[in-house]
């Protein structure tokens, strides 16, 4: 009865049927809610819809009509268009444009093999063309394409079997073919079927999609002529004016200039990467070096657009335009009279005794104050069949790092004076020094009692050796050991960056090369570094260093692009951008500390300095010498074997109002191997005649 009750307890059930009906009820009420969301969200959908139908058909119904033209019309662009021209600072024309007549083809859809030797034949009686880079191997490739059944014939039976099985390639019976054609059979092709043979070479040359240039450059007005009026009938060969650059002062600065791919080789594999990514095609021309590929995004011209029409006709929709003018800071009558100068004296030094391993000197001028390079050469000489043959090596101006000797005391004596360890004035005993365990380091010659001003002057050794020993901690006695601390290497080397030596000077060059950095820090080579032995220095960084320090201080980036002119500017008067000073760091020093490194630089020109005779004295000049130990391979067998004078000079004019430096280096230039102690003047003699050539365009005050 109990059990019984608790299921039939009418209270109980009527309170369950309350709670069902409630549930119900709650489950219909979110349903109802949702739906009207979703109603609400389609409503919205469809409104949003029908406005944005309104707005393309209504108010932009014309812009959409014009965007559906376009995207039915077949454009295409034309060949690449000339380049920017390049002048120098004066304005004067130095890299131009000169038209070039081309032919060229393009392979069109569904062309055979048949039709292309055929096409080939035709080209050959129409124009006149040098076969003789006809190889063998291309000929005999012509003869199995011009002859497949008898090609097919020299395979035996038993080899397309194998083939069959895979025994052997499909290759391997093409290398067959071609192995068995006889000699007669060729033979019997003449001179119009090897020209043929040369022509289909080239129409099969490269990628398939590419246009292949067939003849350029010496292209005749008749055989143009031939060519274009029968384009109709030559499917795929056809004409166009290319250009190419011409260079108006001949090699003068043809090196920094840079070069420009071909319309046949497109843009380089190594560069392509680099172009496609900035919306190039494989074929356009492009700037593969120096400045045509630092600057070629403001040289490239802008292509002429075709619209083709269902007949095949072109019809010009975008006229294009030469890339804009690029104005250099070269002076190039100065340039052109350096290179003259480096010239002839690497080839008289080259004749002076004890210059067996010298091959090559380097010039760069500069203006201080803004960065601008005037000029930069360097010239190479090699003696061939008992001549000697001068090369250009101005390249090696950011990427031949020399060791360059005590050009580098300027900024050792700024270490000396920063760190405390060197006083203005202070007088030291030049004679040799000797530390533990090493041979004694001496200067030149002893100098005895001297300032740090003559320790410029007459370039002591001894006189940076004490400044870098009390660097390193060392009070000096006679043969005591030398341990340097840890950060006596480093405290030369951050005052060095400062000046630019060691770091990259930024020169607006796709290459620059840092230099060696020694990783030993035993407490001779500290010493050796003092007076620029150990680390090594290209000519622009050795360059940026003495425009710091005629600078006061201030380091700034040197440039070559002065500006950047619109090809419709045929006057260059309004720049579309001008190239500013750039200022890279301040050396961390006091004035007063530079202006006596400036006043022991000017007596270094002076009578009686180690300069003196480099630059007349009424430009008034400034400056260091430099002569360094250096260690090169001479047989190329990786050892390091043989040991040689590499000289070096760097200057300022006037030294109270610097308005240029000059930088010459002649790495090798002495190597004795009879004791003879003949050194070469070259570098003296350089620095003499670049500088006077300076001095007789330019005018300072």
């Amino acid at each position: 009865m109990i059990f019984m009750k608790k299921i039939f307890n009418p209270r109980k059930n009527t309170n369950l049927k309350y709670n069902y009906y409630k549930k119900y009820k709650d489950i219909k009420e979110t349903i109802e809610k949702r739906y009207n969301i979703l109603i609400g969200i389609i409503t919205l959908i469809i409104i949003i819809l029908f406005i944005n139908l309104f707005y393309i058909q209504i108010i932009k119904n014309n812009y959409y009509k014009e965007k559906l033209e376009i995207l039915n019309k077949n454009i295409v662009e034309g060949t690449t268009a000339p380049r920017g021209r390049i002048y120098d600072r004066n304005k004067k024309l130095i890299v131009d444009n000169e038209p070039s007549k081309e032919i060229y083809y393009k392979k069109q859809s569904g062309v055979t093999t048949k039709e292309e030797i055929a096409l080939a034949y035709k080209m050959a009686d129409l124009i006149d063309l040098d076969f003789s880079k006809l190889s063998d191997n291309n000929l005999r490739k012509f003869w199995v394409k011009n002859n497949p059944d008898k090609a097919r014939e020299k395979i035996k039976k038993s080899e397309w079997q194998d083939l069959e099985y895979r025994k052997i390639t499909a290759d391997e019976i093409e290398k067959l073919k071609l192995e068995r054609i006889t000699e007669e059979e060729l033979s019997a092709y003449n001179d119009r079927d090897r020209k043929a043979a040369y022509i289909y070479y080239l129409m099969n040359k490269g990628y398939s999609y590419a246009d292949k240039i067939i003849k350029r450059n010496n292209v005749t007005d008749e055989e143009f002529a031939n060519v274009a009026s029968n384009a109709h009938n030559l499917k795929g060969f056809n004409t166009r004016l290319d250009w190419n650059r011409t260079y108006l002062y001949g090699d003068t600065f043809r090196a920094i200039l840079g070069s420009v791919s071909d319309s046949e080789s497109g843009i380089p594999s190594d560069l392509k990467k680099e172009y496609l990514k900035k919306g190039y095609k494989l074929n356009d021309r492009v700037g593969i070096s120096y400045l045509e590929y630092q600057y070629d995004d403001y040289l490239k011209g802008i292509k002429n657009e075709y619209e083709i029409l269902d007949n095949g006709e072109k019809v010009l929709t975008k006229e294009g335009k030469r890339g804009s003018d690029l104005v250099l800071t070269i002076d190039i009558e100065l340039q052109k009279k350096v290179e003259e100068i480096l010239t002839k004296e690497v080839v008289a030094a080259k004749k002076e005794p004890n210059t067996k391993f010298y091959d090559r000197s380097f010039v760069v001028i500069t203006d201080p104050k803004t960065g601008e390079v005037l000029a930069m050469a360097g010239k190479q000489v090699k003696e061939e069949n008992g001549e000697y043959k001068v090369y250009d090596y101005t390249p090696g101006i950011t990427t031949s790092p020399v060791v360059v000797g005590s050009v580098v005391k300027g900024a050792s004596h700024i270490v000396g004076y920063n760190t405390g360890n060197l006083q203005i004035g202070e007088k030291r005993y030049d004679t040799c020094i000797k530390l533990a365990g090493a041979p004694q380091k001496c200067s030149w010659k002893n100098l005895g009692t001297i300032n740090d001003l003559t320790a410029l002057k007459l370039s002591s050794n001894v006189y940076q050796f004490y400044t870098a020993m009390k660097v390193a901690g060392l009070n000096y006695t006679y043969n005591t050991p030398f341990k340097v601390n840890n950060d006596a290497f480093e405290k030369y080397r951050n005052t060095f960056a400062e000046f630019g030596l060691g770091v990259k000077t930024e020169i607006d060059l796709p290459i620059e090369s840092l230099g060696y950095k020694g990783q030993s820090k035993v407490g001779g080579l500290l010493l050796d570094f003092s007076i620029g032995q150990y680390d090594t220095y290209t000519p622009i960084q050795l360059s940026q260093y003495i425009s710091t320090i005629a600078n006061n201080g201030s380091r700034l980036k040197p440039y070559l692009l002065k500006g950047v002119y619109s090809s419709s500017d045929s006057n260059l008067n309004k720049a579309m951008f001008e190239n500013k000073s750039k200022e890279l760091n301040h050396v961390n020093t006091k004035q007063e500390y530079l202006d006596r490194v400036k006043e022991g630089f000017k007596q270094v020109l002076e009578y009686g300095g180690t300069g003196s005779g480099y630059i007349d004295l009424s430009h008034k000049p400034a400056g260091k010498t430099g002569t360094s130990q250096s260690f090169i391979d001479s047989d190329g067998d990786g050892k390091v074997d043989k040991e040689t004078v590499t000289t070096t000079f760097v200057a300022y004019a006037p030294y109270d109002n610097p308005q240029v430096t000059f930088t010459v280096i002649s790495p090798d230039i002495y190597y004795s191997e009879t004791g003879s102690t003949y050194q070469s003047t070259v570098n003296k003699r350089i620095a003499k005649e670049v500088s006077d050539a300076y001095f007789s365009i330019y005018k300072t005050n």
